[in-house]
C-alpha cells in the first residue's frame, strides 16, 4: 500500500512537543494546525506513534480534507472516499463530529450524513445491502473547521493519555499527555533532579521517570488498530520489542514527589508501580512549608491547586510564597508551575523567563517557566 497519511492530535499548546517527538522518531511530517501534527508513512510508523508519543491525543488515519458548504457537498466528497481499503465487511464503524465556525453546523446531521455517504461507497463495493457490523472497531470523525471536512479513522482506542497506570488519581489531576508535554518543554532530562512538591496522584514524576527509563508511554497497552486486518499483527510485535530493547537501564538523579496527604501519598506510589517506576520516584509525606531543595541544577515542577479549588485566597498566596521560596533568583535550579491563576508571577516575586497557554482538560491555564542556569557539561 501506498504510504498513508495520519494526524497526530494533541491540546492547543503541545503542537511543537508532538512534532519534535515525531521527528525524533523519524517520521515524515507534512504539516502542522491548531491542535494536529500531520505525519505520512506506513502502518508500522502508525504502530510507533501510538506506542511512543507522550503528548499526543490520539493517532487518526486521514482519509481526505475537502471543502464542503453543503450536505449534498459532504455526502458526495464522504461518499468517493476509499472507505472498502479500510472497513471490513464485517467492520463496526460509528461517526463522530465537531463543527466550528462552519456552514455545516450540525454535529448530529453531519454525522447522519457521513454515516449514509459511507454505508452507500461499501455496499456498492461489497455488493451487500446489509452489514453485521460484528468485527473490528473503525471510529470515523468528521471534523469541520471553517468549511474544511476531514474525515479521519481513529487508531488509537483510548486516548493516548490512558496509559494503564493511573486508575486512582487525586481530586485534580492532570492529563499525563500534558504532564509529559511540561517535560518537554522544560527540556528536563534524566541527569537532572526533579520535585513535585504538590504531586497529587504523582503523575509528573510518573512521566519524568517513564522518560528517563525510555519506556515507550504505551508499552503496557492496547490500541485499537491491533484488532484491524490491514494492520499485520507482526507490525506490532516489532515495535514493542524494539521498544523493550531501547529501556534505559543506567543512572538516573533522583525524582522527588511530596504531599502533605499521606492517603494521596499511597496511591500515587501505587500508580508509579503500575508504570513500572516505582523504584525511580521518592515519594514523601511532607507539606511543602517544610520541603526543601538540596543540590544543585535540579527543576520543580508542579500543577498546584488553582484558586476554585484551594477554598482560601490566603492558602494559594502561601502556597505561591512556599514556591518562590523553594527556587528564589539566585538559585540554580529552575521552577516550571501550570496554573490558572494569572497573578502568580505577581505572588511569585517576578516575572517568568517564558510564559505558554496550555489547557489542563477545558481549563485555561499557563505555564510559567523560570530558568536556572544550565548545569555544565559532564
Amino acid at each position: 500500500m501506498d504510504k498513508l497519511n495520519f494526524i497526530a492530535t494533541a491540546t492547543f499548546g503541545l503542537e511543537a512537543t508532538v512534532k519534535r517527538e515525531l521527528t525524533r522518531l523519524g517520521t515524515a511530517i507534512t504539516g502542522a494546525a491548531d491542535g494536529r501534527v500531520d505525519f505520512s508513512g506506513n502502518w508500522e510508523d502508525m504502530a510507533r506513534a501510538n506506542l511512543w508519543l507522550r503528548a499526543s491525543d490520539r493517532i487518526q488515519l486521514n482519509m481526505g480534507d475537502f471543502t464542503a458548504t453543503t450536505f449534498d457537498n459532504l455526502f458526495e466528497q464522504t461518499k468517493a472516499l476509499p472507505w472498502e481499503d479500510f472497513i471490513t465487511k464485517d467492520g463496526k464503524f460509528t461517526v463522530e463530529g465537531k463543527s466550528i465556525k462552519s456552514t455545516l453546523f450540525s454535529v448530529p446531521d453531519c454525522q447522519a450524513i457521513v454515516k449514509k455517504a459511507v454505508v452507500e461507497r461499501l455496499k456498492t463495493k461489497y455488493k451487500l445491502d446489509w452489514f453485521p457490523e460484528t468485527g473490528a472497531e473503525y471510529k470515523i470523525q468528521v471534523a469541520l473547521l471553517r468549511d474544511i471536512a476531514t474525515l479521519t479513522i481513529d487508531t488509537t482506542g483510548a486516548g493516548l493519555h490512558k496509559r494503564g497506570y493511573r486508575d486512582i488519581t487525586s481530586k485534580a489531576p492532570i492529563k499525563e499527555t500534558l504532564a509529559a508535554g511540561m517535560l518537554e518543554l522544560s527540556y528536563w532530562k534524566r541527569h537532572r533532579q526533579l520535585l513535585d512538591p504538590m504531586c497529587g496522584s504523582g503523575t509528573i514524576a510518573i512521566e519524568a521517570a517513564l522518560m528517563a527509563k525510555n519506556q515507550a508511554p504505551g508499552l503496557n497497552r492496547r490500541f485499537v488498530s491491533e484488532t484491524w486486518a490491514q494492520v499485520d499483527k507482526t507490525i506490532w510485535n516489532k515495535v514493542r520489542e524494539e521498544a523493550k530493547a531501547a529501556i534505559y537501564t543506567g543512572e538516573i538523579a533522583p525524582i522527588h514527589a511530596n504531599d502533605i496527604d499521606p492517603q494521596i501519598i499511597i496511591q500515587a506510589k501505587e500508580n508509579a508501580i503500575k508504570a513500572g517506576v516505582g523504584d525511580l520516584i521518592n515519594f514523601t509525606v511532607a507539606d511543602i512549608a517544610k520541603v526543601k531543595t538540596e543540590g544543585d541544577y535540579g527543576v520543580v515542577m508542579t500543577n498546584p491547586p488553582y484558586g476554585q479549588r484551594i477554598g482560601r485566597e490566603g492558602d494559594l498566596l502561601k502556597i505561591y510564597n512556599h514556591l518562590a521560596r523553594l527556587v528564589p533568583k539566585n538559585s540554580n535550579w529552575s521552577a516550571y508551575i501550570i496554573t490558572s491563576d494569572e497573578e502568580l508571577p505577581k505572588h511569585f516575586g517576578r516575572k517568568p523567563d517564558a510564559k505558554r497557554k496550555l489547557f489542563n482538560g477545558a481549563t485555561k491555564t499557563d505555564f510559567y517557566q523560570y530558568h536556572g542556569p544550565k548545569p555544565p557539561r559532564a
